[in-house]
């Protein structure tokens, strides 16, 4: 029978082994340990324990930056596969009793998440109550790798050609408007006063988008020049649920105003541009159970005619460089 100080060194060369990937991952000590929630020290004696336990030096250190040695790469690979190993038996076995278990951390939009995601919640948990959901709302997206995020929701473009990126919602921009704001606003779109529209402020900017709208090979271009302007779509529906002005909103963000009779949608008969919503994981994670049952739960709840094509290009951009 096998000692039980043999079954602890084997979790934790387990654990050894996760340190060491999120590490390699990561191309820094501190950064996987703010990833782990572990202290740097901890990380750097779970590494050397490693290495001296092996008889190899993994990683190559000095003042600047780390890298990982031919052993360390090659160890690196088998590390990766021995852990995906060890989760999908896992998973496997819980799948089969009907639970997931475990953290699960997403990063979204703060309008998304306000306007749809957070409330849609509390079906993922009752299904899952095994996982807990960790959910950070930030405009700052952060990079996956580092901040063990498991999965992210982005608009259009995902940081790093590195992650696998699956479209969930195309979103189409809305004209919308109090019942009785609506009922004395112009036929034409073109003569809409500027001053009744209420502006969207880009990030780091004061002057707001302008509205685009085509009807076959008219176009419309609009100035908002009303007295409010955001930088927040939440506030921006607010503002029109009290009568300040017109706006020209994603729809995916007015859905529960419209539904409720606050807002109405106006100039329905004239295009608008959409925006598209992804769902965004590393590679590593993508396989992960936990991520299927949580994009598979999104996919449920999202209205299926707002679904965009799988073949949707994603535009890529370093980050850094929005």
């Amino acid at each position: 029978m096998e000692q039980p100080s043999a079954k602890r060194n084997k979790m934790d060369k387990l654990w050894a082994m996760t340190v060491f990937v999120r590490v390699a991952e990561c191309s820094s000590f501190s950064r996987a340990a703010e990833s782990l929630d572990l202290a740097n020290a901890t990380v750097t004696a779970c590494i050397r324990n490693l290495e001296q336990s092996l008889g190899v030096t993994l990683i190559h250190r000095d003042t600047r930056r780390l890298h990982l040695t031919e052993q360390g790469e090659k160890y690196l690979a088998s590390a990766r596969e021995i852990l995906r190993a060890v989760e999908d038996s896992e998973l496997a076995v819980r799948s089969q009793l009907g639970e997931l278990r475990g953290p699960l951390n997403v990063e979204a939009p703060i309008s998304f998440g306000h306007a749809f995601l957070c409330p849609a919640l509390h079906g993922f948990a009752e299904r899952h109550p095994g996982i807990s959901t960790a959910v950070t709302l930030t405009n700052q997206p952060h990079n996956l790798i580092e901040k063990a995020i498991d999965v992210a929701i982005r608009m259009d473009r995902v940081e790093d050609a590195g992650l696998i990126a699956r479209p969930i919602y195309e979103a189409r921009y809305m004209l919308c408007a109090t019942p009785e704001l609506a009922a004395t606003l112009p036929e034409h779109p073109q003569d809409l006063d500027p001053l009744l529209c209420l502006g969207v402020l880009p990030e780091e900017r004061r002057t707001s988008n302008p509205w685009e709208l085509t009807r076959g090979e008219e176009v419309v271009l609009l100035h908002p020049r009303g007295r409010l302007h955001f930088n927040s779509n939440d506030a921006l529906v607010e503002a029109a649920r009290h009568g300040a002005g017109v706006i020209h909103v994603l729809d995916i963000f007015t859905h529960r105003a419209v539904q409720e009779g606050d807002l109405v949608p106006v100039y329905t008969d004239w295009q608008t541009s959409s925006r598209t919503f992804y769902a965004v994981t590393t590679r590593a994670r993508n396989d992960s159970a936990k991520v299927r049952a949580f994009t598979d739960f999104l996919n449920e709840v999202i209205d299926s005619e707002r679904k965009p094509s799988s073949f949707k290009a994603v535009q890529v951009r370093p980050l850094g460089k929005r």
